[in-house]
């Protein structure tokens, strides 16, 4: 779950003015917040387990307080789904020349459609479609950035990078094979990692091309 919010930091932390803060606090605060978040929801879980009923929980919650703690969390999804918006906004920015607050509104309205009628029983298969995308992309991503470019801006280029897209996609059938063949092994490290070797193994062979031909 944390992983699918990795998208959405650089859409703030990029407004930051010194990297190594920026990356502490960040780092920090996502830390903190999901262990506090996460721990409740463990305990909670233990707690109404022993009952046997599927939806204690949820029950629990709808029950007490006239509903207010099912309310608060409503209204924090509320504001992952802003936040959610505003990202995608900002990435179709790149491609279409119209305002982020255009593209926010477009994509809003689309996205409340979509939720009308998306089966909330397929909730968990959209998570691990999320997660298959997003994971093995932050490895080719990270190995790119940071061993194959060292951190250097890319050369602006019209060109698709196959190489790229095939450590990619590597990644996200492997994270679905994890997910259905072996799920206590996870799917988010290994997929993420296999597709950053791929990466690296690829960039180090498109390079070692491109120096002969350059020469």
């Amino acid at each position: 779950m944390p992983l699918s919010w990795l998208p959405l930091i650089a859409d703030y932390s990029r407004f930051g003015k010194a990297a190594g803060r920026v990356f502490a606090g960040t780092a920090a605060g996502f830390f903190c917040g999901n262990v506090w978040l996460m721990s409740l929801g463990v305990a909670y879980t233990l707690a109404f387990a022993p009952s046997g009923e599927m939806n204690a929980l949820l029950l629990a919650l709808a029950g007490a307080g006239l509903g207010i703690p099912l309310l608060l969390i409503l209204l924090d999804e509320s504001e992952n789904a802003f936040a959610d918006i505003h990202s995608a906004a900002v990435s179709s920015g790149t491609l279409v020349a119209l305002k982020v607050e255009h593209l926010a509104l477009g994509l809003g309205a689309l996205c409340t459609l979509i939720a009308l009628f998306a089966p909330l029983a397929e909730y968990q298969n959209f998570l691990l479609m999320i997660g298959s995308v997003f994971a093995p992309l932050f490895g080719v991503v990270l190995v790119d950035h940071f061993v194959l470019r060292q951190r250097r801006a890319a050369v602006a280029t019209a060109a698709l990078r196959w190489d790229a897209l095939a450590a990619w996609a590597c990644g996200a059938v492997t994270y679905h094979l994890l997910a259905q063949l072996a799920p206590d092994v996870g799917a988010t490290l290994p997929s993420l990692l296999l597709a950053g070797v791929l990466q690296l193994a690829f960039g180090w062979s498109r390079r070692a091309r491109l120096v002969p031909a350059a020469a």
